[in-house]
């Protein structure tokens, strides 16, 4: 379980290092990569590099063990959350977590056994068409909406309250390289949290016109930030989430893993 964990955690230090790598390079124009920004594009990279296939297999098993770990912790409560209605709500996060990067692995051997797709199709637009076809279908898309800008204020606050320190023992890390460590967390969460926030109002605009295209994930929320706010931003939340990667290569590394 602990092996899992940690191998779950460098395969998602990979992808989000190479989410913000890619992004940047396009932002600074050192290179244009079109289609950049998710999760799902990144895999279609990996897959079309020299060994991809190699390459991708390795990725998929370690988003196929992040995805089974974090299904652990919210079933068994491996770390003591409790029933609480904060426990369970942080249980449900990890379940959600897990579900998430689950389905990332789903598309990530279906793109291994050759019947994925490199097409622009967003499943958030697609969610968003099925909840506005329902009863009160835009408040159910507005509420999703808040719950999803929720999680990006959540994930700044996690980086400037610096609860994200709990996750790693900082006494195993060298002096010399722990500061600098520590900070690729902070601008990692904040950038994460940026972008679930941008997301969040791109669902608020899709309940409000009642227009699934407006909806989208991070590569839309990328083009928002380019269209309305330049490159040079777009580039400076590309590091933050190239920072979460590698913050996600020292909790592989330094965090304690709960198994019971």
């Amino acid at each position: 379980m602990e092996g899992a964990a940690r191998a779950g955690l460098i395969a998602k230090g990979v992808v989000y290092s190479l989410i913000g790598i890619l992004t940047a390079t396009t932002a600074f124009e050192l290179g244009r990569n079109a289609d950049k920004g998710s999760r799902t594009e990144i895999l279609n990279w990996i897959e079309k590099q020299p060994f991809g296939q190699i390459l991708l297999g390795l990725t998929a098993l370690g988003l196929l063990c992040y995805a089974i770990w974090r299904c652990i912790e919210a079933i068994k409560d491996t770390n003591k959350k409790g029933n609480s209605a904060k426990g369970l709500g942080k249980r449900a996060a990890y379940l959600a977590s897990g579900l998430a990067y689950g389905a990332s692995t789903f598309y990530a051997v279906r793109l291994l056994i050759g019947s994925g797709s490199s097409g622009n199709g967003d499943s958030r637009q697609t969610l968003v068409q099925k909840l506005l076809e329902q009863p009160y279908g835009q408040w159910l898309v507005g509420l999703l909406a808040v719950g999803t800008m929720a999680v990006g204020v959540y994930q700044i606050y996690y980086a400037l309250s610096e609860k994200y320190r709990k996750k790693i023992r900082e006494s195993k890390l060298r002096r010399e390289i722990q500061g600098t460590l520590i900070h690729t967390g902070k601008a990692g969460y904040i950038a994460r949290g940026i972008v679930w926030l941008i997301i969040g109002y791109l669902f608020l605009k899709a309940a409000i016109q009642s227009d699934p295209s407006e909806a989208g994930g991070s590569d839309s929320a990328f083009s928002f930030v380019e269209n309305e706010y330049g490159t040079v931003i777009l580039g400076i939340i590309a590091l933050g989430l190239l920072c979460y990667g590698v913050f996600m290569f020292v909790r592989a590394r330094y965090q304690p893993i709960q198994t019971r």
